[in-house]
């Protein structure tokens, strides 16, 4: 099922890549937001490196499941709730590599896996507004 997290901002307008990224990532919802943006910290979030070290900086690989965690040094239930959430989003996508699962960035391209996102948003909304018009409908009914 996709699911996004949608709020509306001005773009930012930094040189720091990764405080622009983890700035994007809360936005999404990928990241949950604890309040203090301590950007060295957030660095070191495995969300953060999932994200930018393996499917950002690495976009034409594709990552068996023990490679990454071997990669991350993190468990195995952290890895999936975070590749997970990044499926949900549908920006990179689950391959077979022989009897292993493998994770690689849609099109190996972020800003190509992006398109697709949009995509999902705009039929989510047009289905919001089917519902709104129905329901509007019946409630114009009565």
């Amino acid at each position: 099922m996709f699911e996004i997290t949608v709020r509306l901002k001005n773009a930012s307008v930094d040189d720091d890549v990764d405080r622009l990224l983890s700035e994007f990532l809360i936005d999404i919802g990928y990241i949950e937001e604890r309040g203090e943006k301590n950007i060295e910290r957030m660095k070191e979030n495995v969300s953060f490196r999932l994200f930018k070290e393996v499917f950002l900086m690495r976009p034409e690989k594709t990552w068996p499941v023990n490679e990454i965690l071997t990669f991350l040094n993190t468990s195995k239930p952290t890895l999936y709730r975070h590749l997970n959430r990044l499926k949900s989003l549908e920006i990179i996508q689950e391959v077979q590599i022989g009897k292993e699962k493998g994770y690689v960035l849609r099109y190996n391209s972020l800003s190509l896996a992006w398109n697709f996102v949009e995509s999902n948003v705009k039929m989510a909304m047009d289905n919001y507004r089917k519902r709104v018009e129905n329901i509007q409908r019946m409630v114009g009914e009565k």
